[in-house]
């Protein structure tokens, strides 16, 4: 489940911004579950002002799931928007659980990575893709691509906002989120009520990943990966509503149950 966790996390990441400089402060709370039944929580606070933005991101398992794996992890990262483009400037992810901590952090510049440290390191096996030096240019780390730029025209909740591809790397694995179209649904949670554009997602690895991993293997071939965005009203903003994924033990899926905007 690992990979399809890893592989949310970043559909996780993806929100959009129309119009920052305005400044607002947007806190999401997702509920997790696993076929169906509630297994964690995870939270996202969003603060935007004169084109810059700080996102900060926890998740918890919980209940009968700390038995198989106590997991916890919280995740930052800053930057701005530049020209209609995420431009981040650090990003940093602590992930934890029974057995083992990992700490990743990374600087950007110019859309290139700068510097990473991981610690403990990863190993290197002898399937990886190696990472070429393009895979570290032209890039959103994957809390950079929770704020990605909203159609420059139209509606919010329309095709437009699914017509993208987000280039990710996380400071080990280098791999691309095509969206596409699903089409739109009426919603309800504490704070928001009314549309979201459906997203199909496809997960692409590019490089850093294990070549024979089944679950790499698995999400690469996955059809079954959506994200659904809502309008946050008088912002510009959408946020993701809900997240789905059918993991190799199951659908996975992380909902909004509340969401606020506030100026």
């Amino acid at each position: 489940m690992g990979q399809g966790l890893r592989v949310v996390a970043a559909a996780l990441a993806v929100a959009v911004l129309a119009n920052p400089a305005a400044g607002a402060t947007l806190k999401v709370t997702y509920t997790i579950s696993l076929i169906g039944l509630p297994i964690g929580t995870a939270t996202v606070s969003a603060d935007l002002s004169g084109g810059r933005y700080g996102v900060e991101g926890q998740a918890r398992l919980q209940g009968l799931a700390t038995l198989v794996n106590n997991a916890r992890g919280a995740s930052t990262g800053h930057g701005a928007l530049v020209a209609g483009r995420i431009s981040p400037t650090d990003f940093a992810t602590t992930a934890s659980s029974s057995t083992s901590t990992r700490t990743i952090r990374m600087t950007i510049q110019n859309n290139a990575v700068a510097g990473v440290d991981i610690s403990p390191p990863f190993g290197d096996p002898p399937d990886r893709i190696p990472l070429r030096p393009e895979d570290k240019r032209n890039i959103v780390d994957p809390v950079g691509a929770y704020i990605v730029p909203a159609p420059p025209s139209g509606a919010a909740v329309s095709a437009a906002a699914c017509d993208r591809t987000i280039p990710i790397f996380d400071g080990y694995t280098r791999f691309d989120l095509k969206l596409s179209y699903g089409g739109e649904k009426q919603v309800r949670a504490k704070g928001y009520k009314g549309p979201v554009a459906v997203c199909n997602v496809r997960y692409v690895p590019v490089a850093g990943y294990r070549r024979d991993r089944p679950a790499t293997k698995f999400m690469a071939a996955n059809e079954d990966v959506q994200v659904w965005l809502a309008p946050v009203e008088g912002t510009g903003v959408l946020a993701p509503f809900k997240i789905s994924v059918r993991t190799m033990v199951g659908m996975l899926a992380i909902e909004a149950s509340e969401f606020s905007v506030a100026k």
